[in-house]
């Protein structure tokens, strides 16, 4: 097997990538790769591993010897399948290394969002309790989490992790069914249309892919069946959610407040509406749910393991 890593950097300085590199016998490995080295980097590998790096039909084309192409990552939006597949290459990604962490930071956004952890934070530092006339602040309203509704859609690993967290909390879960998905019982939730499942939750949860079929999955409609207190968390993927109709319906009150860890354009070069400065109870971080030591290095893990089924 020859192996080259054309976007290593992406997992991090501090993780060991010695369990692929006893699969593969040796890794060629970029930090980064730009779209117009890519071709001139993969020439003579038959295995590519990518995270973030777009390989399409040309690539293939070019280069016949390529065997394998190993994202270390679950998304697959940047390989072209279909072309994959007329060349015959076998693409494999990374799943169930992040539930542990992608629950945690889902539960810290929320957690945030209900207490305004952020708004309090902010007023002590102004100054604003030092002049207060009472020992305490109280101008944020605080969301009691336990008896609240919680709404997951996307009821996978990382969704399950979620489920079991609010659980802990005392929350009532339901699921929401996607396009295209039956309801129904599943884990003892029950799994009901979205159109049902979204006036009743107090919290939306959002763990399914970004397909044809779930882009802008909430939009200006789903965002005004919420209730106005209600908070929507997303740590899934951009798109799923139409981030202006969001950033109007936080400005109007439609919904009580928003957590994101993703949007459409990563990093958000050419701006994005939910980075307004003036949108209340707004919560967004850079795509970093995924990103502790322990989950990267899981992923490494796996895609060792993945690479050794094909040998």
């Amino acid at each position: 097997m020859k192996a080259v890593f054309l976007d290593a950097k992406t997992l991090g300085d501090d993780v060991d990538l010695s369990p692929i590199e006893s699969v593969t016998g040796g890794l060629e490995k970029y930090e980064r790769t730009a779209p117009d080295e890519v071709l001139e980097r993969i020439r003579g590998f038959d295995t590519v591993l990518v995270n973030k790096v777009v390989l399409g039909r040309e690539h293939f084309e070019a280069c016949p010897e390529l065997e394998t192409i190993a994202v270390v990552a679950t998304g697959l939006n940047n390989i072209d399948q279909a072309a994959a597949k007329d060349h015959g290459i076998k693409v494999m990604n990374v799943t169930n290394y992040g539930r542990s962490t992608v629950a945690q930071h889902t539960m810290a956004l929320m957690l945030a969002l209900a207490t305004r952890l952020l708004d309090y934070n902010r007023d002590v530092r102004a100054g604003r309790w030092g002049k207060s006339d009472m020992f305490c602040l109280m101008d944020h309203p605080i969301m009691e989490l336990e008896g609240r509704t919680l709404g997951i859609v996307g009821y996978g690993d990382l969704g399950e992790g979620v489920a079991e967290r609010a659980a802990a909390f005392g929350m009532r879960v339901l699921l929401g069914a996607r396009p295209g998905q039956e309801a129904g019982e599943v884990d003892g939730y029950s799994r009901i249309p979205l159109d049902e499942l979204l006036p009743q939750v107090d919290v939306l949860s959002l763990h399914c892919l970004l397909t044809d079929e779930t882009r802008d999955l909430i939009g200006a409609r789903e965002l005004k069946m919420m209730k106005s207190d209600s908070l929507l968390i997303n740590t899934s993927r951009g798109g799923l959610v139409n981030e202006q109709a969001l950033a109007d319906a936080l400005r109007a009150g439609e919904i009580g407040g928003a957590g994101f860890d993703v949007l459409t354009e990563e990093p958000p070069r050419n701006g994005n509406p939910l980075l307004a400065d003036d949108i209340p109870n707004l919560i967004v971080t850079p795509h970093s749910a995924w990103a502790s030591r322990e989950a990267r290095q899981r992923i490494v893990g796996i895609a060792a393991a993945n690479l050794r089924s094909v040998l």
